[in-house]
């Protein structure tokens, strides 16, 4: 018997279960990991047809998101859930109510504004350190230079949501904040990962690079990627890779092309088809329908303050 080794086979013994414990630890967060962001997950959310729970379920849902990945950081799956969802609850649920709120509610929407681009920032923030982690270096490079494209090169489908999240978020906080001149440098890279990803697939998501465009297109000047005459080819293409069944890219042509060309017609004629849209025809679809018809709804409503004399006396049903 010798009892100066009881210590030292107790505190292994005791090392051992905790590591037997961590590593368990590890495997169920892993588990947990895929089985929250595998195929699908994301349509509890998008198939709803009740905004307000979606709304009301998303922070908390963030908050899960983000603390499974401080655990489990290099999480690509996480990654991009999390990422996206601070940049899909902004632009629902933060800058959306924010455009509906009236002239006298001036100091209430200009906060709500400011806060969606934090969020835009904090879900771009994650994705972009996602690219960063798969592609050592890729924070480093630009295309003012010729760093960036062979970084791109290398880049393959599985990584387009990566590409089209980091882009949305930045290019969406920056359109609340033009005079940003950080976020303006960034914009031509961001068109440039916005290029690769359609280069990669152009039917992803039914058309959703294209939506993309019309509205990063008719926006940005020249310098920046911007280009008119493309937009028109995209919302025709977004509209034809959604089957006709997706309201947002008649929301965006309409806002895109209609309002700066003061083109009433075509802008009432873009809205009235996204309201006359089914929102049960596509059920993974159904929340976007709901608030992009919302949205539409609203522009209708508002119309005088786009359009110069002009008074379309029309009342429009409410949709819930």
């Amino acid at each position: 018997m010798k009892p100066r080794f009881i210590p030292v086979q107790g505190g292994f013994l005791a090392i051992l279960i905790l590591f037997s414990a961590c590593s368990i630890n590890k495997m169920a967060i892993r588990a947990v990991s895929n089985a929250l962001t595998g195929e699908g997950s994301n349509t509890v959310f998008t198939g709803d047809s009740d905004p307000r729970l979606v709304g009301d379920a998303l922070p908390f849902a963030i908050k899960m998101y983000e603390t499974l990945l401080s655990a489990n950081p290099e999480h690509q799956g996480l990654i991009v859930t999390t990422g996206s969802l601070f940049i899909m609850y902004a632009n629902a649920f933060i800058q959306g109510p924010a455009e509906f709120l009236s002239v006298t509610e001036y100091e209430e929407r200009l906060a709500a504004l400011e806060r969606a681009k934090k969020f835009y920032l904090r879900g771009a923030d994650i994705l972009y350190g996602g690219l960063d982690k798969k592609y050592p270096g890729f924070s480093r490079a630009s295309s003012l230079d010729g760093t960036l494209e062979p970084y791109l090169a290398r880049m393959k489908k599985a990584d387009i949501p990566l590409l089209y999240w980091t882009a949305a978020g930045y290019l969406s906080a920056y359109s609340l904040d033009p005079f940003d001149l950080a976020l303006g440098r960034r914009v031509p890279d961001l068109m440039f990962l916005i290029d690769r990803a359609y280069a990669l697939d152009p039917d992803f998501n039914h058309g959703a690079l294209d939506e993309f465009y019309i509205l990063a297109l008719s926006s940005l000047p020249e310098s920046m990627g911007g280009d008119k005459t493309r937009v028109e080819e995209h919302f025709n293409r977004a509209v034809e890779k959604s089957g006709g069944l997706l309201a947002g890219p008649y929301v965006s042509y309409a806002q895109a092309v209609s309002i700066p060309t003061q083109d009433y017609d075509a802008f009432k004629a873009y809205l009235e088809k996204a309201l006359a849209m089914d929102v049960d025809a596509d059920p993974e679809s159904r929340l976007m329908n709901i608030i992009a018809q919302r949205k539409a709804k609203n522009l209708l409503d508002t119309a005088s303050d786009y359009f110069i004399d002009i008074d379309n006396g029309e009342e429009w049903d409410s949709y819930e």
